[in-house]
């Protein structure tokens, strides 16, 4: 049984939700993050005191990607993986009793855009560009840490949703005023999880002892954008959307100051490992995890 969980950069949505429920399951919750009152980036003696004995250490830090590209916010997208991932390395090397288990974010975005066939952990096609660069520069980050008391995951984690936050706030508004048709053509794949089955599946690959290595974090049923939307309608009681062409998302994109490619890159993912290791998903279909989350 879990006694103590560290949970790095974990206030934002996800954060949230996995503190509420490690606490609900009795663990003593220790928190790394920039926010105050937490233990800092800058605090290694304080990030070795919590490390030591860890039954668990999952990191969640990272500058949010829902920016423009420009190059400053690159240089923090990408640093803010890589510096935080080497600092809790470090700071693990230097425990006497190192966490039990530590599970590192990375994203289903590492694979290339698919519209042809699902990406699974073995035969996933890594893709090109400033996102992919992110994602396989914080795994390599992660895995070149060797350490022979600690087993290593990395979570390619697909588009989360929940109650409480994450991009079901936008999709909602942009249901609720009209605007939920379908994005660009409305072919692209669509690949999520709901936030309970993300925690129950880090509860799963803590049992078990003998999983190490990548695992794709994504429901069994990825959708099409133009089902995303229409789904998404039909629960929300919202008649028509109109739809968005790419063009007038580039526009609306500058604007909010955020990237199309959010909206528009073809995520279609399977989380083949953890369903050949036995994991069943509570939110097997994205009408059931609106159901949920919509309360409708």
């Amino acid at each position: 049984m879990m006694k103590k969980v560290v949970l790095a950069g974990g206030t934002g949505f996800i954060g949230d939700y996995f503190q509420r429920n490690f606490k609900k399951l009795g663990c003593e919750v220790k928190m790394i993050s920039r926010q105050p009152g937490y233990i800092q980036w800058d605090d290694q003696a304080g990030m070795i005191e919590a490390l030591e004995e860890a039954d668990l250490l999952i990191n969640l830090a990272g500058k949010s990607v829902n920016c423009r590209y420009n190059e400053e916010n690159k240089r923090a997208i990408m640093n803010s993986r890589i510096e935080t991932t080497k600092k809790l390395g470090n700071a693990a090397l230097a425990c006497k009793n190192p966490p039990k288990v530590w599970m590192n974010s990375s994203t289903a975005t590492i694979y290339r855009h698919a519209e042809d066939r699902p990406m699974t952990e073995e035969n996933g096609e890594i893709g090109t560009g400033f996102s992919v660069d992110v994602a396989k520069n914080w795994e390599h980050a992660f895995f070149s840490f060797a350490l022979p008391n600690t087993r290593q995951i990395a979570l390619r984690i697909a588009i989360v949703l929940g109650k409480d936050g994450g991009v079901m706030t936008p999709y909602r508004n942009l249901a609720k005023f009209g605007l939920g048709g379908h994005q660009g053509k409305g072919s692209q794949m669509f690949s999520w999880i709901h936030v309970e089955d993300l925690f129950q599946l880090v509860l799963f690959l803590n049992e078990r002892t003998d999983l190490t290595g990548v695992f794709n974090c994504s429901a069994p049923n990825p959708v099409r954008n133009r089902e995303l939307m229409e789904t998404l309608r039909k629960r929300m009681n919202v008649p028509f959307g109109l739809p968005a062409p790419k063009p007038l998302l580039e526009m609306g994109a500058t604007v909010i100051k955020t990237e199309t490619e959010l909206v528009l890159k073809s995520r279609w993912v399977i989380p083949k490992r953890l369903e050949q290791e036995g994991f069943v998903f509570t939110f097997q279909t994205l009408d059931s995890a609106f159901k949920d989350i919509l309360g409708r």
